[in-house]
């Protein structure tokens, strides 16, 4: 059986040269390689308590509801601005050239709910800071953050500071 990483595609000088772009829709592309991303993540929290997984759109949602499915949670969408039909929340975050805004329905998360935060790739930890901070606006607990890949040289994780963060696989540089 093949290792996660070997499902992992690197592609060399994508978006810009220097950079070594990790394309996990080969990893979705592969039924071994996507039971194997869905295990392994789950296998990481399985000592975790939580109510709730909460992931954002879209490979958070591809990874995170069968997690939740598996373990019989409900499952948080959080959507970029302007996507969610009901009342929500906001919360902008810095990009590397400008901001964004995610938003979560305002009734997803009930007080004193503990949460399991699910995505593909952490980097700069800017998204998952800002999910984090929407998930304590509404009185839940982030108990956990599960990621398939992160990029260590990115620093990601001194942003989470006081979180704790499981990373499938980790990559060294950016």
């Amino acid at each position: 059986m093949k290792q996660l990483e070997e499902y992992v595609k690197s592609i060399p000088d994508f978006p810009e040269k220097g950079i070594i772009f990790r394309d996990v829709t080969s990893v979705l592309q592969d039924a071994d390689g996507l039971h194997l991303a869905v295990d392994t993540m789950q296998d990481l929290v399985k000592d975790l308590e939580y109510d709730v997984v909460a992931g954002p759109e879209s490979r958070g949602f591809i990874f995170g509801t069968p997690i939740a499915y598996n373990n019989h949670k409900p499952f948080v969408l959080i959507r970029k601005s302007g996507k969610l039909p009901r009342e929500t929340i906001q919360k902008e975050y810095a990009l590397e050239y400008g901001t964004a805004v995610i938003e979560m329905h305002k009734d997803s998360i009930q007080p004193g709910q503990k949460v399991l935060i699910v995505d593909d790739l952490i980097a700069t930890g800017g998204t998952t800071k800002a999910m984090i901070e929407l998930v304590e606006e509404l009185g839940g607990q982030v108990v956990g953050i599960v990621v398939l890949i992160e990029l260590k040289g990115l620093k990601g994780r001194d942003l989470l500071k006081g979180y704790r963060l499981d990373a499938a696989i980790q990559y060294e540089g950016k």
